[in-house]
């Protein structure tokens, strides 16, 4: 989760995530080549004599200024591509878990297991207790397994929600009239905290999401509870 002294993205819980992680990093580390070029190219030109200011057309230069951008776009947009439909990619899932957006709060089906339905509200400031974290924790979390590919279908009552968990890279609206999914597979126990991410109306800060990662064999017995 994010905490005060989180100055970069959180960290990863999903392979997908790890991935995205990757391609942050290697889109920063171009970007850092180029503003130390242009600096040092504005740094020269302030300090040239400019003994060549009459000097009409540079054939070298320019076709080195139009093919250097070309292969800088190329190294940047071959990993998106290939992220983009990584991210869109669902194959054989083994759960099924249906979130719906409501104002404001979330519902979970698991329609897989006996049509299991729940309500996922923010805990109130005032019954939160010392373990909890403020405006973050809920009374039912979303539960599934790890190291399992699950499909997140999303959908909405009213308006336009998102469901997104950060450290899985997990984003998904939450439209009225719309079923989008997604797929994603978590690779550690743990509880990962989200919220939703499309302002929704008043109490859009209040509709936090919670989901725990459990091994397999503790998710059937919280499926038979």
């Amino acid at each position: 989760m994010a905490t005060w002294k989180t100055l970069m993205i959180q960290d990863s819980a999903s392979p997908l995530m790890e991935q995205l992680s990757f391609f942050h990093d290697h889109a920063l580390m171009v970007l850092v080549i180029i503003t130390t070029l242009v600096m040092y190219l504005t740094i020269n030109i302030l300090m040239n004599s400019f003994k060549h200011r009459f000097l009409l057309e540079g054939q070298t230069i320019e076709i080195i200024w139009t093919i250097l951008p070309a292969l800088i776009l190329i190294t940047i947009a071959l990993p998106s591509l290939r992220l983009i439909y990584l991210l869109d990619e669902t194959n054989n899932p083994s759960i099924t878990v249906k979130s719906i957006g409501h104002q404001w709060y979330w519902s979970y089906e698991y329609s897989d297991f006996k049509k299991t339905e729940f309500d996922s509200y923010m805990i109130p400031q005032n019954d939160n207790k010392n373990y909890h974290f403020r405006l973050l924790d809920v009374d039912n979390r979303m539960t599934v397994p790890f190291n399992s590919q699950i499909r997140l279908m999303t959908t909405s009552t009213d308006v336009i929600h998102s469901w997104t968990i950060p450290s899985l890279g997990v984003k998904i609206d939450a439209t009225p009239g719309r079923l989008n999914q997604m797929s994603f597979t978590i690779n550690r126990t743990g509880l990962l905290f989200g919220q939703c991410s499309e302002i929704c109306g008043a109490n859009h800060s209040f509709m936090p999401i919670v989901l725990e990662s459990i091994p397999p064999q503790y998710f059937l017995k919280w499926l038979n509870n």
